[in-house]
């Protein structure tokens, strides 16, 4: 079996292929290449078939599954111990698999990890998507170490160490592959965003933990399937940010917590409203009616371990913190 297989999920990207494809391959030394397409309308695998026969693997999918949909599928005709999944915006550098894959191997514990996230554009300064490790809210508004809402932070070498997180980055997930298949991979009712959040969720929740390490780097272009303003990813954040506690919070703590998040999500809608963002302000009341017609559904998608308690979750609010303390950076949060 193959030690590492890159997966890189594409639908209509061939432009992100042909300009970050060549250099996955140059700097990833013995790893599998797989590129899985997701039913791209545009000449993606065409491009590919011409271009990088016999350097890569190629899976096509009948249909467009969505990012946890697509991966699902992809991964079950990969065959590696361990799995490293790729976005096609993401730039690599020389020697970015070895560090990541050493954390993973160090410890029978640890299940994910990721290396830094820095952006492509603005190369001094972390990516918004994963930055320097993932971590939620005692309310599940996830933030990162380099980014905490909008405010990202220079890359200064702070974050050169390696530590558990609470979450690593889908941009540039590094995960065994046993335990991703023993999880059922992601939730496919999440379709696109927070996916790995849930994840990672439940894979701690058995026991197990993430890991990020600053010793290897990518740079993450970001904003590739969809910006950061994009009413739907609005729609998709804020649907499956109640979803993620719904399915992973202790019963105890749900009773008070959903009503409290639907709360601060309306204020988080009357603020798009009054900034002009109408289509934003509709998305969230849209994933707010989506979120209760399927709340039996996800409620029986909890399993025996949510009653546990996770301790890299931070226990007070970053909401709070960042809007009316002043705390820009994850140094004024203690975590």
């Amino acid at each position: 079996m193959t030690e590492t297989a890159v997966v890189i999920l594409n639908y209509n990207g061939r432009h992100f292929l042909q300009q970050f494809l060549p250099g996955v391959i140059a700097n990833s030394g013995t790893a599998k290449i797989v590129v899985a397409d997701n039913a791209s309308t545009d000449d993606s695998v065409n491009f590919l078939t011409e271009n990088f026969q016999g350097k890569i693997e190629i899976v096509q999918l009948e249909s467009n599954k969505g990012y946890c949909g697509g991966y699902n599928a992809a991964l079950k005709q990969v065959e590696a111990t361990y799995y490293v999944l790729l976005n096609s915006d993401v730039e690599v550098t020389p020697g970015w698999i070895e560090p990541v894959i050493q954390i993973l191997k160090q410890d029978a514990n640890i299940a994910a990890a990721q290396p830094k996230i820095v952006s492509f554009h603005t190369r001094n300064e972390f990516e918004y998507a994963g930055a320097a490790g993932g971590f939620v809210d005692s309310f599940g508004y996830p933030f990162c170490r380099g980014r905490i809402f909008n405010t990202l932070e220079k890359d200064q070498n702070q974050y050169n160490d390696t530590c558990p997180i609470f979450w690593a980055t889908g941009a540039c997930l590094f995960i065994k592959s046993e335990v991703f298949h023993r999880h059922g991979g992601f939730d496919e009712d999440f379709f696109a965003h927070m996916e790995e959040i849930d994840l990672c969720w439940r894979i701690q929740l058995t026991g197990q933990s993430i890991y990020y390490t600053g010793h290897s780097k990518v740079y993450h272009v970001g904003g590739g399937t969809l910006a950061k303003s994009n009413p739907r990813k609005t729609y998709f954040n804020f649907r499956n940010g109640l979803s993620l506690l719904l399915k992973n919070l202790p019963a105890m703590q749900l009773v008070w917590k959903i009503p409290v998040r639907v709360v601060l999500d309306w204020l988080a809608a009357l603020k798009f409203l009054l900034g002009g963002s109408g289509d934003d302000c509709l998305a969230v009341l849209k994933a707010h009616g989506s979120f209760f017609w399927h709340l039996k559904r996800d409620y029986f998608k909890r399993g025996s371990s949510s009653k546990k308690t996770i301790p890299t979750i931070y226990k007070g609010s970053v909401l709070f913190g960042y809007y009316l303390f002043g705390k820009k950076y994850f140094t004024d949060f203690r975590i």
